[in-house]
């Protein structure tokens, strides 16, 4: 086999790849996890059902792919600006825009995620496993970046906004998905980034005056 063929195939294999999550984000949207099947997702993607088990072990492993993708397309704008964008409200709320524009172009892990979290089953799919676990990730980035704008916090504090500032974007991004995308998540965001700084300020003064 030449290298040009083994770079078409690898090209190839990455394509049908992208294909097939595709595909499985649109079944699992309309049908939910257990209306989620191979064969539907073979119907969607025009693949046959052999190209999706070459690429993925069972349905559970595929939902969980889709979610690890998406997340870490996601994780990307979780990055706070340098002191050179502003003050420590500007740095957050303008890491909160790109936060948000990131869901709204790659919404699937929070969008499939919630929805398995949401549900118990004697056998819990792997799908909503990695969803929590990379929610575990999302909550520690977060948690850096209110030790980092805040640092007179003490760590109950810093959980305590951790837990607010996540539950919060779930909200927002609920509302936006129930609005059909209509609502203006970017600002949505930046009002909840306000509200969490404030608080964290305000926290961090009262222990202060202790």
């Amino acid at each position: 086999m030449t290298r040009a063929t083994e770079r078409r195939q690898r090209a190839n294999g990455v394509e049908s790849r992208r294909r097939i999550l595709a595909a499985a984000v649109e079944v699992a949207g309309e049908r939910g996890y257990d209306g989620t099947s191979i064969a539907a997702v073979s119907a969607k993607c025009g693949l046959p059902p052999s190209s999706i088990y070459w690429h993925f072990k069972d349905k559970d492993d595929l939902i969980a792919s889709v979610i690890e993708d998406s997340f870490e397309s996601w994780l990307a704008a979780v990055e706070l600006p340098g002191e050179e964008a502003g003050t420590p409200l500007e740095r957050v709320t303008a890491m909160a825009a790109g936060v948000a524009r990131s869901l709204v172009e790659a919404p699937d892990f929070l969008r499939l995620g919630l929805m398995l979290a949401l549900e118990r089953r004697p056998r819990e799919p792997r799908g909503r496993t990695v969803f929590l676990q990379v929610r575990e990730i999302a909550g520690g980035r977060i948690a850096e970046v209110v030790r980092t704008l805040v640092p007179g916090l003490d760590e109950r504090a810093v959980r305590m906004l951790t837990s607010y500032a996540v539950a919060g974007a779930d909200g927002l991004f609920v509302e936006h998905e129930i609005r059909g995308g209509n609502a203006d998540l970017v600002e949505m965001f930046r009002l909840h980034a306000r509200a969490v700084h404030d608080m964290a300020v305000r926290m961090a003064a009262e222990s202060a005056g202790r």
